[in-house]
């Protein structure tokens, strides 16, 4: 599950290793027991990158086939907390940085067309089930 938060013309992402050609990724992580999928995503934003948020719609729900598991993604907004004030967990990749980027850098960090379009035009058909990552351009 991944959460996006965009303010000002500007995408929350993080500077990880991932298992993709991209360093740079969206905030998220794994649904806890005993978790819904909101508190999951308020404690890894939390977690991952400093800022306390609060849950808005689904952007959308996609196939994440290599690792046969449903892809969940969420729009949130900041309501406190303080960027780059992350809690090291021992199933987080090393977070190397924290950062609002602009849109239009997202293809120069490894983001396709697909989602950088996506993002500006603030994700026309949100709710949908997408079928496979590819579709939104992950």
């Amino acid at each position: 599950m991944t959460g996006i938060v965009i303010q000002d013309g500007q995408i929350l992402l993080l500077d990880q290793d991932t298992d993709g050609p991209r360093s740079w990724s969206l905030p998220g992580g794994k649904v806890e027991n005993g978790e819904t999928l909101a508190e999951a995503l308020v404690r890894e934003m939390r977690e991952e990158t400093g800022i306390d948020v609060e849950v808005d719609r689904l952007l959308y729900l996609c196939d994440h086939t290599r690792e046969h598991v449903a892809h969940i993604t969420f729009e949130a907004h900041q309501i406190g907390g303080e960027l780059g004030a992350i809690t090291e967990s021992p199933d987080t990749r090393q977070i190397r940085q924290v950062a609002f980027v602009p849109l239009d850098d997202l293809p120069d960090l490894g983001f396709s067309e697909t989602f950088t379009a996506l993002c500006r035009r603030g994700f026309p058909g949100a709710g949908s089930y997408m079928g496979p990552k590819s579709a939104i351009g992950l």
